[in-house]
């Protein structure tokens, strides 16, 4: 499809066992920004089965148009059939631009849609939006988080994107909103080869670190794995989660689900300590929307200092101890 054929904004909105995801809405956040500029309707694409109930949520959040692709073989997400799915609706409306979520099932999905329609895919963009000749832009991290490439499909249509989770705010629900439901006709097979035979939720110790409001992050620097201990009692004094840049994870010390970045968690607490963090672009696309960031470091051209508001240039091995022993003295 070419740009001169195609018009309209069209999210991918995730669900399961008829429940939305948090990321829908705050895609619809974004897509409003585009509308402001392209003047293109937003249409939520939802495929499942019995998901009529999702569509008074996504109007309510922005979305002009709710397309149901509502079948029994859609009930648990398969590739095949999904995709089938997503792109014969793309061919049928021609949307100018797709938005996906860069979660699991959305970077599955997402590139064989693409392939199918012949287009292209930009994948976990951090950002969207619109140069000076107006042109469609995603930015995402590239080689390995060390710079953000600023990303546009000229020519192919729909310019299709993954987008990470929690790097737009939603927008309040307005239920005065109104919008326009299609139930899509759907026909569509099982895939053959495939059958979900049982779905098991994955357990999560504690909280996610992306609901988290306080984190204390250890990276690089952190000399050994018993200072972890030490990271972990600070931020339940904080009352707060931790968290960590990737080379913790990469030496064992702590899980992946903590860490923060490219590669890990999306987060945006309301406060951020860094300790032993140098602050690399994978790093600081993962925690940008932090409200207040602090940072420990003995080296001060670290490039995390220059987004924190508070900083310390010294050992964190003398001052977390510090700060522990004058939490615990103001507690008593």
């Amino acid at each position: 499809m070419t740009k001169t054929e195609c018009n309209g904004i069209w999210v991918y909105a995730e669900q399961h066992n008829g429940t939305l995801e948090s990321t829908p809405f705050e895609l619809l956040a974004k897509a409003q920004e585009l509308k402001a500029v392209l003047h293109e309707e937003i249409t939520v694409v939802v495929a499942g089965s019995d998901i009529s109930a999702l569509a008074d949520a996504l109007i309510a959040h922005g979305a002009d148009k709710v397309l149901l692709l509502d079948h029994a073989n859609l009930a648990a997400y398969s590739a095949r059939p999904y995709q089938e799915v997503l792109a014969a609706a793309a061919q049928k409306y021609k949307p100018s631009i797709f938005i996906f979520p860069a979660s699991t099932q959305g970077r599955d999905v997402a590139p064989r849609v693409m392939c199918q329609l012949g287009t292209g895919l930009t994948a976990d963009a951090v950002d969207l939006g619109f140069d000076e000749d107006g042109a469609f832009v995603q930015t995402t991290p590239a080689f390995g988080g060390t710079l953000l490439a600023h990303i546009c499909i000229p020519e192919l249509r729909p310019q299709m994107v993954t987008v990470r989770a929690h790097v737009f705010d939603a927008l309040p629900a307005d239920p005065t909103r109104e919008g326009v439901v299609i139930r899509e006709p759907v026909e569509v097979a099982a895939d053959p080869d495939y059958e979900v035979l049982e779905v098991v939720p994955t357990v999560v110790e504690g909280k996610p670190i992306n609901e988290s409001e306080v984190l204390v992050a250890g990276g690089r620097g952190i000399k050994c794995e018993e200072d972890i201990g030490m990271l972990r009692e600070l931020a339940e004094l904080l009352g707060g989660d931790i968290a960590c840049a990737r080379p913790l994870c990469d030496n064992g010390w702590l899980d992946h689900s903590l860490q923060i970045g490219q590669s890990g968690t999306t987060v945006k607490p309301k406060f951020i300590l860094n300790v032993g963090i140098s602050g690399s672009v994978q790093y600081m696309v993962g925690m940008q929307k932090a409200g207040t960031v602090a940072s420990i470091n003995t080296y001060d051209r670290a490039e995390i200092l220059n987004i924190s508001q508070y900083s310390a240039i010294c050992d964190y091995a003398t001052l977390v101890p510090a700060i522990i022993a004058e939490i615990q003295k103001r507690k008593a």
